[in-house]
């Protein structure tokens, strides 16, 4: 049977043919990066999610991550990514009803807005922050750019996250105590430090481990990939205010493509992603990491149940109050969580 690489959507009967026991079943955790869709005709949305949340981990909270979902069809089109942010606060009311489970999902958010407007940037986030019915936590900046045609760009620019209107607008976040998610390939890691440099007192969460890239040009060189990330995440982690989400891996693992019978279990998920976690915490250490688990992208390579306990098996040697950061302490501090842990 095929494995998922190359579908929209993830093959759950493929996927359930492989169930482990929870390891560490009691741990809480706060999953700070998972989106909801109707996309491609996949659903992924509060009654999607709650069956993830549901298969044994202890997920206490989640955080929504924005993803072009349920942006208005009509009106100013820098104010149609207002309907992600009204999206998520009804998501996140039919979790409160208790109906999904105990888990306090889309507890907070962070949304889109377009950063190039610069100053003029204010009132949308005022907005957004009305919209969310205090919900809303910062922006996802989504900068990734390379020259290279192989490379599938999600910014329309080079630079973009270096702008100056982008700069001008990143003051408005820090005025407002919110924080800025980073999206953007590894070749471009120096522009996190650049950003974080220039407002000291911005909190910048770099994702998907600053998204080293293994095809296109870098196809069969990895070893030297890895060698140019660690440099750069080093770089990065030298800045104070610069925390980083740990996952969203596989998409970029040369190993997860191909036929497969059986999904992969958590020991082989996290011997795949172990080198490339284990630097980051180390870089960072644990109280600026958080795991993260990417849903439902993540869900087209490994299950809810799966992804978890690899993070735990990377872990496994770490203190109660390291665990504690990664798994929960340090998205809460970041996402300004309340009353939760």
């Amino acid at each position: 049977m095929a494995a998922n690489t190359g579908q929209r959507g993830p093959d759950n009967q493929w996927l359930a043919k492989l169930e482990e026991d929870i390891l560490e079943p009691e741990l809480p955790i706060v999953d700070p990066h998972h989106h909801l869709w109707l996309r491609n005709d996949y659903t992924y949305l509060m009654p999607q999610l709650a069956v993830d949340l549901a298969s044994g981990h202890n997920i206490v909270a989640t955080v929504y991550a924005e993803c072009h979902s349920m942006y208005r069809a009509e009106g100013v089109r820098s104010q149609r990514s207002l309907g992600e942010t009204e999206f998520v606060r009804g998501q996140a009311a039919m979790s409160a009803s208790g109906e999904f489970g105990p888990t306090r999902a889309c507890d907070v958010m962070f949304g889109n807005v377009d950063l190039t407007l610069g100053g003029a940037v204010e009132t949308l986030l005022d907005q957004h922050i009305e919209a969310s019915g205090g919900r809303f936590r910062g922006v996802r900046l989504s900068s990734g750019w390379h020259p290279d045609e192989k490379i599938a760009n999600v910014a329309a620019q080079a630079h973009l996250l270096i702008d100056r209107r982008v700069d001008d607008a990143v003051s408005a976040l820090s005025r407002r105590n919110l924080s800025l998610d980073c999206w953007l390939y590894h070749p471009q890691l120096d522009e996190v430090a650049q950003l974080a440099d220039a407002h000291p007192d911005l909190t910048l969460i770099l994702n998907h481990v600053g998204t080293p890239i293994l095809g296109g040009p870098y196809k069969g060189k990895t070893d030297a990939v890895f060698a140019q990330w660690k440099a750069a995440i080093a770089r990065v982690s030298q800045r104070e205010n610069v925390l980083i989400k740990l996952g969203a891996l596989p998409i970029r693992m040369p190993s997860y493509q191909g036929d497969r019978t059986l999904p992969p279990g958590s020991e082989e998920v996290a011997a795949a992603w172990r080198p490339w976690v284990e630097t980051c915490i180390e870089a960072f250490g644990p109280a600026r990491s958080m795991y993260e688990s990417n849903f439902p992208v993540q869900k087209r390579w490994c299950s809810y149940q799966v992804c978890w306990n690899a993070f735990k098996r990377i872990s496994s040697g770490a203190s109660l109050s390291e665990k504690a950061d990664l798994f929960a302490g340090t998205a809460a501090r970041a996402y300004r969580i309340q009353n939760l842990l």
